[in-house]
Formats: C-alpha cells, sequence, structure tokens
C-alpha cells in the first residue's frame, strides 16, 4: 500500500494523508454478494441510544465475506482486490473452479490472478487457510477461529498478524498481534500471511467532515461536562477532572476489567503488553 500526502489547497487537505488504493483493481462490488446495511445511529431495538457519538454518515452494503474457508480441495482463482467500507482490510473476489463466486479477506501480496485453496491438503503458501495443526511452527498467520467451524474471529484488521509458536496436543499455541500468547484448538483454521492494507493506522482524516462520512458524531470531553453529567466534570476554572474514568465510572489508565472466573482464562498462557 502506498500512502499520499496531500498539498494544502483546502483546510481540509493541509494535514490529510491518504490511501492511493494502489492494490485495488476495481470500484464495482459483485451484486449477488452484496446485501442491505441499515442504519441504528446508536439505538438498540427499543429506540434506546446505547452507543453515543454515532449517526449519520455515508450509505453502505455488506459485502458477504466468507469467514470459514471450508470449500475443501477446490482452487480458486483471485479476480479482484477490492475496497470495502466495513472494514479496514481489503477483500478479494475469488471465482472457483465450479463457478462459485466468494469475497474473502485479502492477505498481503495477494493479487488478481494468483491461485488460493483451503483444507488439509493445502500448501502453507499466502492466502491458502488450513487447520492450525497443519500449519507450520513459525508461520504468519490471519483471519484465526475461535471455534472449529464458526468462521475467524481473530486478527482481522489491517495489516495484522499472528505466529504459531506451539502445538501442545489438541491445542497451538498462537502470540496475537496485541502480545497476548493464547491456546488454540488445533481443529481451528486460519489463513496464512498478513492482512492486507498495512499502512491504514498511518492515514491522517485532516478534517472533522470526514469523520462525519463515516458516521461519527462529536464527542465530548468529559472535563468540559458539568458534575451531573460526567465523573470528571465540573470544578472551578479547568479543573483535570480527577481520576481518568468512563461516563460510567469504569476506571480507566491500568484497571482490570476481565472477568476473574472467564472460561477462557485457562487457555491464555502470557496475558497482553500493557
Amino acid at each position: 500500500m502506498a500512502l499520499k500526502k496531500f498539498s494544502p489547497r483546502t483546510p481540509g487537505t493541509r494535514f490529510r494523508v491518504g490511501n492511493t488504493y494502489a492494490e485495488v483493481t476495481t470500484d464495482s462490488p459483485e451484486k449477488s454478494l452484496l446485501a442491505p446495511m441499515a442504519k441504528t445511529g446508536g439505538r438498540n431495538s427499543r429506540g434506546k441510544m446505547t452507543m453515543r457519538n454515532r449517526g449519520g454518515g455515508h450509505k453502505r452494503r455488506y459485502r458477504v465475506i466468507d469467514f470459514k474457508r471450508a470449500k475443501d480441495g477446490i482452487p480458486a482463482k483471485v479476480s479482484t482486490i477490492e475496497y470495502d467500507p466495513n472494514r479496514s482490510a481489503y477483500i478479494a473476489l475469488v471465482v472457483y473452479a465450479d463457478g462459485e463466486k466468494r469475497y474473502i479477506l485479502a492477505p498481503n501480496g495477494l493479487s488478481v490472478g494468483d491461485t488460493i485453496e483451503s483444507g488439509a491438503n493445502a500448501s502453507p503458501s499466502v492466502g491458502n487457510t488450513l487447520f492450525l495443526k497443519d500449519i507450520p511452527l513459525g508461520a504468519s498467520i490471519f483471519a484465526i477461529e475461535m471455534t472449529p467451524g464458526k468462521g475467524a474471529a481473530l486478527v482481522r484488521s489491517a495489516g495484522t498478524s499472528a505466529t504459531l509458536v506451539g502445538k501442545e496436543g489438541k491445542f497451538v499455541v498462537v502470540k496475537l498481534p496485541s502480545g497476548e500468547i493464547r491456546r488454540i484448538m488445533a481443529d481451528c483454521r486460519a489463513s496464512i500471511g498478513t492482512a492486507s492494507n498495512p499502512d491504514h493506522n498511518q492515514q491522517v482524516l485532516g478534517k472533522a467532515g470526514r469523520k462525519r462520512w463515516r458516521g461519527r458524531r462529536p464527542r465530548v470531553r468529559g472535563v468540559a461536562m458539568n458534575p451531573v453529567d460526567h465523573p470528571m466534570g465540573g470544578g472551578e476554572g479547568r479543573a483535570s477532572g480527577g481520576h481518568p474514568r468512563s461516563r460510567t465510572g469504569v476506571m480507566a489508565k491500568g484497571q482490570k476489567t476481565r472477568k476473574r472466573n472467564k472460561p477462557s482464562s485457562k487457555l491464555i498462557i502470557s496475558r497482553r503488553k500493557k
């Protein structure tokens, strides 16, 4: 991926650093794999606002992604690399030998014309999906399942990858991008490589309007509120606000919020970096 620095022809482009989308090959999605997306504005099924600072934004359509990659033994050819407004990584349209089309998460380095495959007999090359027990140690992987057959849940963001560091019976040991080292069932699947669009986090929007296009409304700092509105509000002058905490009183800056007896704790070997 390549970034471009915009000339300051307007205030909004003075600090903007954008994406060139050099890897993207088309701007027309596959119509058969599109689904409608309804806006919620941060409201739940009863109309109550459960997530603040949401609303507006450009209309989107959902791209149906094959997170399971369970079509084993049938090779697929990459037709296009596309932008997906619903995620940070790119997606790839693949056409299987039997004619079926599916969207997959595109790994970095995958290009049009490449052939990918999944299953126990697939080779550990970029874009292929294998069972964790069949992946060689030290390999970079992404789109990792947590429950066999449920579909990829871990390491799906742009530019992320995990490392397979060990195998222990029916489990494998994986080092995640956060630094956490944990066990995952060996019958789960993962894709070989690194998620595409690695420089996604280097972009600078440049103006508040671009945030509004993404459906994000302005966020008011807690210290700027009144005591009735936020635990850090109030005070004479520009008060610091006291101990950093959320609107609901959950302490920030290092307080542990993970449940003590969470079942998956026994699978975690080393917690993420602080």
